[in-house]
């Protein structure tokens, strides 16, 4: 007999409809399994047979020939075992060949039979969606993420036998239900990481803010122990919470890299990634065999935090420049190309020397100024310039430190952020602008919103000339100006505005000691 049902397979985040065939007739036992799989595929047949024997399905005397189809497409994963398992059943007539057409099958059998959970449940579910697919059948442990896609009767399955009665007629497979242990508008981020526990560093706060307002790239130059890395978890609790599509965005991205908990579904928390000085090109902006994204895509519409610059390979940290620049990443293979968005909001932090003293007036520091500039040589040029914003950390004075008022907390500063992204956001609806964020702004759409009075125009060029500004530092300033603009409800940037724009590009002015 012939059956037919429906799987998919992952590249990048793209899902690739996938048709499993089976054909089973009366012969010497065999289970052959062809389609361009890969290894985690072929040792599906493993599985499938443990699993329907302990269904009590003998399949002894059976030869039984699975087909993925398309047969020039590579299958990865161990996904497809239900779908071959609920194919090979109906092939043997111990369920309605009926009831496994048409419906998409996601998940893992164990030798037991029971459905054990994979990656990427979401976008494969999203993409059968965009295909026309109205049924679907998942481990009942990927029930929050599947219950996320509307349009789609999924059900849950916990174990093969399961699945069997309900193609049986026998009983009812549970609806997708997300989580009631979290609510899906509930943000999931450290909000006891608050602003208002920084002492001191009332300019580095401002940069903070800036750069959450327009979604401007930020790196922070100080000594050990000035709060680079306390300001740059804070961050993410200034940022709006994410929109439902770009929640979706996350989700998706977090599902395919194997991240996300059973116990959530959809969350509006901004992402937060801050990986290891050690981490590979490959680890940093994805790709592997598979290939999975990497930490720049795990931190899709939020903060990517890169804590000591200096010692990040100068490989990976040059694979940040097009990431940084288009949104997106881009892996190219023989058989496949895969794109996973990297829309984030960088922030870096660096010492101004290898012991990182130099400056502070302590007199510590006793780097010769060969060794500065070997240092300062370690990190890319071109990468820093796609920064918009720099700001120096001077050395926290005890005052502040014992001082027991709290500053501005992060609601009231997200509270100004917010106001200046719906200005944005307006500013998108109406078609002045191709982008949303300030920081993303097109060339075209930056004359058009960002336009300066003679003075403005003025105070830039004298910059431009003294600090030697490339043409992409210009149109940092700009827009990093507009954003002050925005925060202060302004129509256009006066020349303060550019003024402070300017004064937040220290990197520009030579990368001098803190005392300077």
């Amino acid at each position: 007999m012939f059956a037919t049902a429906l799987s998919a397979t992952l590249v990048g985040l793209h899902a690739h409809p996938v048709r499993v065939e089976v054909e089973a007739t009366r012969g010497p036992p065999f289970f052959e399994l062809v389609g361009l799989a890969e290894a985690a595929v072929r040792e599906s047949r493993v599985r499938v047979k443990s699993a329907l024997a302990h269904l009590g399905v003998d399949i002894g005397e059976c030869r039984i020939v699975v087909n993925l189809a398309p047969g020039d497409m590579k299958k990865t994963g161990s996904g497809f075992d239900l779908a071959i398992a609920a194919a090979v059943l109906a092939a043997l007539g111990a369920a309605p060949v009926s009831a496994v057409a048409g419906v998409l099958f996601l998940g893992e059998l164990s030798l037991a039979g029971t459905v054990q959970p994979i990656r990427g449940v979401l976008p494969q579910l999203l993409g059968a969606r965009r295909r026309g697919v109205k049924r679907a059948v998942v481990s009942r442990a990927n029930a929050a993420e599947a219950a996320l896609v509307e349009g789609v009767d999924v059900r849950t399955a916990g174990s093969l036998q399961e699945l069997l009665d309900a193609l049986g007629g026998r009983g009812n497979l549970p609806v997708a239900q997300p989580s009631p242990e979290v609510s899906p508008d509930e943000p999931t981020s450290d909000l006891a990481d608050d602003l208002g526990d920084v002492r001191g560093q009332s300019t580095a706060r401002r940069a903070l803010e800036i750069a959450a307002a327009g979604g401007h790239n930020l790196a922070m130059i100080g000594p050990p122990g000035a709060g680079k890395t306390m300001l740059a978890r804070r961050l993410p609790a200034l940022l709006p919470l994410l929109s439902t599509d770009e929640a979706l965005e996350v989700t998706a991205i977090h599902s395919v890299a194997g991240l996300l908990s059973a116990r959530r579904g959809l969350s509006r928390a901004r992402p937060f990634r801050a990986p290891h000085h050690t981490v590979s090109e490959i680890g940093l902006v994805g790709g592997g065999d598979g290939p999975r994204p990497g930490e720049v895509s795990l931190a899709h519409h939020g903060v990517l935090f890169l804590d000591e610059l200096a010692e990040f390979r100068r490989s990976a940290l040059e694979a940040l420049r097009q990431p940084l620049e288009d949104g997106v990443v881009t892996i190219s293979r023989a058989n496949a190309k895969a794109t996973f968005p990297a829309r984030v909001l960088l922030v870096c932090a660096l010492n101004p020397c290898y012991c990182g003293w130099l400056g502070d007036g302590s007199g510590r520091c006793a780097c010769s100024m060969e060794r500065v500039r070997a240092y300062r040589a370690k990190m890319s040029g071109p990468l820093l310039d796609r920064i918009d914003v720099h700001v120096v950390l001077p050395p926290v004075e005890v005052a502040a430190l014992q001082s027991s008022q709290r500053g501005e907390q992060s609601a009231a500063v997200r509270a100004r952020v917010e106001g200046a992204r719906s200005v944005q956001h307006d500013r998108l609806v109406r078609g002045e602008v191709s982008r949303g964020t300030n920081a993303s702004l097109a060339s075209r759409d930056l004359e058009r919103v960002a336009g300066l009075c003679a003075g403005g125009a003025r105070l830039l060029s004298a910059a431009m000339e003294r600090l030697a500004l490339s043409a992409r530092a210009y149109g940092k300033v700009l827009r990093v100006a507009r954003t002050i603009a925005d925060l202060e409800g302004a129509t256009a940037p006066s020349p303060a505005h550019v003024a402070e724009a300017i004064g937040l590009r220290v990197l520009d002015r030579g990368f001098r000691p803190i005392a300077a």
